[in-house]
């Protein structure tokens, strides 16, 4: 049910007057005029973007877009900055790339039906769908069990296959599904691993509650990605290379990347449920299926 009214809300959409999904400038013939890269994230999701202590937008997703900044300096020989506008859901995120007030957005994750409207970047990490449930507790079945589950992703789909005798809750946002399990509105809350895990201690609940299943794969395993707009192969080019640079520079440890990586995810990272034996396979694969990067360290 949700993934139809993503897609009716797309082709909506695009179907609206004045909105167009192709403009006559290109993303980086823009970024050249304007010297600014327009960056659509939210200003509250732990680990990939949030205020920190000092109310700086800080993240993996942020230090992701702050290499393809680097690269985009490089090619055009000046400096470009980056302006951030707020989006707090996949469907925001892809309507503000289609009308062209964002150049990029991060933390999403590849489906084909996403895939007609934006391009996808390279994957700068994996996750997996797991659940948060009150820790030491032992669940066995979750037949009849209330399961909180985020708007407008595939959450639903996977939760549903796994376990089609629950009864699936809607919940608007993260932080109110982690409320609704407080509260014991939920005997459980679906979403993505690593923002669970990252929310979590941000809500100050992992002494309370834990991810389920345990071990190393949850409800299956994805990428996640950045989305840019449809036929800007230029920058798209642009934004992979930085990401294929970072994940070489971590493979050959390089200090800066090896360093910005692992302040992240990892075991000693803010999210510690990736392993630093994951993420190497992961980046490990990824270039492999590409070209390697001189590096030097």
């Amino acid at each position: 049910m949700f993934r139809k009214i993503l897609m009716t809300f797309l082709m909506t959409l695009i179907l609206s007057v004045g909105i167009k999904p192709a403009f006559a400038e290109t993303v980086v013939e823009r970024i050249s005029r304007t010297g600014n890269l327009v960056v659509g994230t939210p200003f509250g999701l732990v680990p990939y973007a949030y205020n920190n202590s000092n109310e700086e937008l800080d993240g993996y997703s942020i230090d992701v877009v702050k290499q393809i900044q680097k690269q985009l300096e490089l090619r055009f020989g000046k400096q470009i900055q980056l302006s951030f506008v707020e989006v707090n859901n996949i469907s925001d995120a892809v309507s503000k790339i289609l009308t062209g007030e964002i150049d990029i957005a991060c933390n999403t994750v590849f489906t084909w039906q996403r895939d007609q409207f934006v391009d996808y970047t390279l994957g700068y990490t994996q996750s997996d769908i797991r659940l948060l449930i009150p820790k030491g507790k032992t669940i066995d079945n979750f037949s009849g069990k209330k399961i909180g589950i985020p708007p407008l992703t595939f959450v639903y789909s996977a939760i549903s296959l796994n376990h089609p005798d629950a009864t699936l809750v809607e919940v608007k946002t993260t932080e109110e599904g982690l409320q609704a399990l407080k509260e014991g509105k939920i005997d459980a809350l679906a979403g993505d691993a690593i923002i669970l895990d990252g929310e979590s201690q941000q809500a100050q609940m992992t002494a309370d509650f834990e991810l389920f299943p345990k071990g190393v794969q949850g409800y299956g395993n994805y990428g996640v990605s950045c989305i840019v707009p449809e036929n800007n192969s230029t920058f798209l080019n642009v934004a992979n290379y930085a990401i294929a640079r970072m994940m070489e520079g971590y493979l050959v440890g390089n200090e800066e990347m090896t360093t910005m990586v692992n302040r992240w995810l990892g075991e000693d990272g803010v999210v510690t449920i990736v392993t630093k034996e994951h993420l190497k396979t992961f980046f490990c694969n990824t270039i492999n299926n590409y070209e390697q990067i001189p590096f030097d360290n």
